[in-house]
């Protein structure tokens, strides 16, 4: 039996806790608030910047996952002390490090389909956030990993697709999108996320490298569809809304002031290529209908 530290206990943190105490392990679920024990797994309330009193609560611990997700308007401020705390932490322990990441650090330029070994050329100012995180990572004197992963699905998932137009779709609403409704964007499941995770943190080969989460990939309007079909909702009404609309609703909610950096992602195919992860983790991605069962048991 090994020791595990998960920091972040939102849905991917505590589906990564969960798994790996299904195997047998020691583990312990880090946040703020000190997270709910989900089986065998110890709920610890901690601030993940303090180093110390981390690599305290870590103890023993064989790797650090580094889930943690502040909010996403405070990124900027948030993310940086989070990351070194973590790696801080790991390097006293001389534990291994696997950081959830996303694909924001490919920019704006990246063409799909988009690989683990592509290069990080951020365009945003989350982008950028997300390459210093990972650089950081790459600094500390332990193995790192990172798992990258697209806009999330399945229960408790926060991406612009959940929170902006799944709502009012589900009430039969005129549902807001943004960007092409038919150009082919990449889904991932949380659950896949961290099976992602516990398979990578198991990974023989040479860290210091990424892997991305397999992926299904369905248009914002067949994904719309498919919702609507599979929850008994209206045909799906979907507003699209353009930068003016964007800029607007940015000055009127300040999570919308998050978007328009990150709406290039909606304009153009944004495509996983996650093939190394399937050949070398054993990990493929679930099912799009698993992925939306998940997502509607707490709508």
């Amino acid at each position: 039996m090994s020791v595990f530290v998960v920091v972040g206990a939102g849905p991917v943190g505590r589906e990564t806790a969960r798994l790996l105490a299904a195997d047998g392990h020691e583990v312990r679920l880090v946040s703020r608030s000190g997270a709910t024990p989900v089986g065998a797994v110890v709920g610890v309330a901690l601030d993940a910047r303090d180093a110390d009193g981390l690599a305290r609560a870590a103890a023993g611990a064989e790797a650090l996952f580094m889930c943690a997700m502040p909010l996403y308007t405070r990124w900027p401020a948030d993310f940086p002390p989070i990351m070194d705390g973590v790696a801080k932490a790991a390097e006293k322990l001389r534990a291994r490090l696997i950081v959830l990441g996303n694909i924001y650090g490919y920019g704006g330029r990246a063409k799909s389909p988009l690989t683990s070994t592509a290069p990080l050329a951020p365009t945003s100012v989350k982008g950028r956030v997300r390459t210093a995180m990972w650089e950081r990572a790459l600094s500390a004197n332990v193995p790192a990993l990172e798992v990258r992963a697209s806009d999330y699905l399945g229960e408790g998932a926060g991406s612009l697709f959940t929170l902006m137009t799944l709502p009012s779709l589900l009430a039969g609403k005129p549902a807001m999108v943004s960007g092409d409704l038919g150009a082919l964007h990449a889904w991932t499941f949380t659950k896949d996320v961290a099976r992602t995770l516990v398979a990578a943190s198991r990974y023989p080969g040479e860290w210091g490298r990424a892997f991305l989460v397999p992926s299904q990939h369905a248009s914002v309007r067949n994904l719309a569809a498919r919702f609507a079909e599979l929850a008994g909702a209206p045909v799906p009404d979907l507003q699209v809304l353009g930068k003016e609309e964007l800029e607007v609703l940015g000055r009127e909610d300040e999570l919308m002031r998050e978007l328009p950096e990150m709406a290039y992602l909606y304009r153009q195919a944004c495509i996983l290529d996650a093939s190394d992860t399937e050949r070398l983790l054993g990990v493929s991605a679930s099912s799009l209908d698993a992925m939306i069962a998940d997502t509607l048991r707490k709508q």
